[in-house]
């Protein structure tokens, strides 16, 4: 072997000795550089929902099965049902005081506390599911509902909907206002307030205790969601007349609310993540309303619901009832105000363009249902 071979030899043993040196000084600088960008981190999340009704609280279990996939379990979030932890009408407080992280819930349970709760998740004649959801994500409605919140020590993001919700479990038929009169309906949220102009007595109850009341003659009336949920709770049992439709819940969004300063200490990636899985959550829980439904309402046909349309005289009087109400509030909420005009402004526009294309082939598709033709 030559002087030369030797020398090149001892120089790539040593050039590779230094480099395999320096990389392993990189891995190892590397690694808890890494374990800083993606830290462990558990959250507890607390539902308004019980587990039986596992597609509305469903949504937070698909939520934290997204979540974890995505950062490698590393950021896990733990889903506690109604009860649990706090009632399921306490859902967001305990966010608010970070007993929690984060609840899963609907803002109009929180009406009481501001009417402005209740515009982003459903209050009477506002938006269908599809439009609501546009108006959420492309009309601005989320960030004035996250501007509403932030003083409140809260964000949030779209969590669910539900599609246009049933009228509810009656158990006499409802045919005039004044069948309404002295009503004790289980109605949730902003409705309620709606309704007592019309004589109806609202209750607000967790979903969970819904049957006992039904059944016990301390409800004269429930809704809830629609069939597929109906269905599971039993209305059917204690109230025949299945009303359509929930015109205080045209597209209902549930929302997951965060504690804003537990939410800011994470890392941007992980808020980055949380943001698109709900996104993702939302949307799924729509989609299997609308492929669960069906079969459920011809389920509860079957077995005897008898369903009913509200007439037109109760429809043109909660509709007149609501506009007094958003009057009043309009001059006297300023972020009322200017969520609701948002609301409105689209509201218009999307009636408008829902006589065209899309009412036109819904209706003769409806129409050749009812012909057996499908």
């Amino acid at each position: 072997m030559t002087k030369k071979n030797n020398f090149d030899r001892r120089t790539f043993l040593t050039r590779a000795s230094i480099g395999g040196a320096s990389a392993a000084a990189a891995a190892t600088l590397a690694a808890p550089a890494i374990a800083q960008e993606a830290p462990t981190v558990n959250w507890r999340l607390t539902s308004s929902f019980p587990p039986s009704l596992d597609t509305i609280y469903g949504g937070a279990n698909t939520l934290s099965e997204m979540v974890s996939e995505c950062t490698d379990g590393k950021f896990n979030i733990q889903v506690f049902a109604a009860g649990e932890i706090v009632p399921g009408l306490q859902a967001v407080d305990a966010a608010m005081d970070n007993t929690v992280e984060m609840a899963h819930t609907v803002g109009y349970y929180y009406w009481g506390k501001d009417p402005v709760w209740a515009v982003a998740s459903a209050i009477p004649f506002a938006l269908s599911a599809r439009a609501h959801n546009a108006w959420l994500y492309h009309g601005g409605g989320q960030d004035l509902y996250n501007k509403f919140l932030e003083p409140q020590g809260l964000i949030s993001h779209p969590g669910g909907n539900t599609g246009t919700q049933m009228g509810g479990w009656f158990r006499n038929e409802v045919n005039t206002v004044a069948d309404l009169e002295g009503l004790k309906f289980r109605v949730g949220g902003f409705a309620g307030r709606i309704l007592e102009k019309l004589g109806v007595v609202p209750q607000q109850l967790a979903g969970g205790e819904l049957y006992a009341a039904l059944e016990r003659g301390t409800i004269d009336a429930v809704e809830w969601v629609g069939p597929y949920d109906d269905e599971k709770l039993g209305f059917l049992q204690v109230a025949p007349y299945y009303y359509y439709p929930g015109y205080w819940e045209g597209g209902p969004s549930v929302h997951f609310f965060m504690n804003k300063s537990a939410h800011d200490d994470l890392p941007e990636h992980y808020r980055n993540v949380l943001k698109h899985c709900c996104r993702a959550a939302d949307a799924d829980m729509l989609q299997k309303y609308d492929y669960l439904n069906p079969t459920a309402l011809q389920n509860l046909v079957d077995d005897g619901a008898q369903l009913r349309q509200f007439s037109q005289e109760i429809m043109e009087a909660s509709y007149n009832a609501a506009n007094e109400v958003y009057a009043e509030l309009e001059g006297t909420n300023e972020a009322f105000n200017e969520m609701w005009g948002s609301i409105k402004e689209f509201r218009e526009k999307w009636y408008k363009y829902l006589q065209t294309a899309e009412a036109t082939y819904d209706g003769f598709m409806m129409w050749q249902q009812g012909q057996g033709n499908l």
